[in-house]
């Protein structure tokens, strides 16, 4: 990536630190407002009000990899795409710190709370967002920051698994996590990170 493109993309994530829901796109607060107005003058005329602008998502996300001491790795299978495999993810809430997306996620994702022992890998990584994920950001997203967290436990443990979101889970040494995985960046931070 050039200096010119990377620039760019801070400039996005900078801004995009800065955003507040209602400022996820420019014209939305006015949508806000006038779709406020006539959703109470429809309600008095028994007319259906508009649907509320789309929020977009932050371009930024965390990944979080939970292992053993032994150095087994959860792995994840996406319900889409198809065959997607990946360690805990998720995008940042607007307001949300890297870490409490992580400790959401990863409640979220496998019902395993890491009060203190989430370990920040102090990385992030800069990825251009993939084409099948762009409607879910604004139009002008190209760039995703993802912030890395592990979450080293004595041995396995059962996993609750969100069933809108994955199918099933296994945990596998590191070289075999790493295969699996879908993403690069996840590849990686098993790699940087192995053994636990």
């Amino acid at each position: 990536m050039g200096e010119a493109s990377e620039a760019e993309a801070e400039a996005d994530a900078d801004a995009d630190r800065s955003m507040d829901p209602g400022s996820a796109c420019p014209d939305e607060a006015a949508a806000l407002d006038s779709a406020g107005s006539f959703d109470a003058q429809a309600s008095q005329e028994g007319v259906a009000a508009p649907m509320a602008p789309r929020q977009f998502k932050r371009t930024q996300s965390v990944l979080v990899l939970v292992c053993t001491r032994s150095g087994e790795f959860l792995m994840l299978r996406r319900t889409r795409p198809r065959g997607f495999w990946q360690s805990v993810t998720g995008s940042l809430a607007f307001g949300e710190s890297p870490r409490s997306a992580a400790l959401r996620e990863l409640r979220e994702e496998t019902g395993l709370e890491a009060g203190g022992g989430l370990i920040d890998l102090r990385r992030s990584v800069l990825f251009p967002i993939v084409s099948a994920w762009r409607g879910r950001y604004s139009p002008k997203a190209r760039f995703n920051r993802e912030y890395w967290f592990a979450l080293v436990l004595e041995t396995r443990r059962l996993v609750r698994l969100n069933r809108e979101e994955h199918l099933e889970y296994r945990w596998l040494p590191a070289r075999r996590a790493a295969d699996l995985a879908s993403s690069w960046t996840n590849r990686d931070a098993i790699r940087a990170l192995a053994p636990c």
